[in-house]
């Protein structure tokens, strides 16, 4: 069984997520997403319109998700790898080579974003409305 791996905030869920979520589970047979707590978007400088259990409870509605699990740091990923026995890492292309330190567990793939979407373009839409 190959077990990918990816991490996020999933905040106000759009294609470009499905999208990332969908290709992720096409690289293997599990995909655990690994779901940034509220107090670890906060050290990111990150603030989450819904809350963790919110957003965990929305990833659980999505069919590509087999598990989700919590990030509370950085260092979680190295972790997280070797307690999952994950054999793909998969981050989407905005973090190209940020986690290139990890190829020495498992393989790093870096999907491109869905074009002209994103949680900030939807936040500063929303605002200019």
């Amino acid at each position: 069984m190959k077990v990918v791996l990816t991490y996020g905030t999933y905040d106000l869920l759009h294609i470009g997520h499905i999208n990332l979520l969908r290709r992720a589970k096409a690289l293997g047979d599990y995909l655990i997403v690994g779901l940034s707590t509220d107090e670890f978007n906060a050290v990111k400088g990150k603030k989450a319109y819904h809350s963790f259990e919110e957003r965990k409870i929305l990833l659980e509605a999505i069919k590509y998700v087999d598990l989700i699990i919590e990030e509370r740091s950085w260092e979680d990923k190295r972790k997280h790898i070797k307690e999952y026995n994950v054999d793909i890492l998969v981050m989407g292309s905005d973090w190209e080579g940020k986690f290139d330190d990890l190829t020495d567990l498992c393989e790093v793939i870096y999907l491109p974003r869905t074009e002209g979407i994103s949680t900030t373009k939807i936040k500063e839409d929303l605002k200019n409305a």
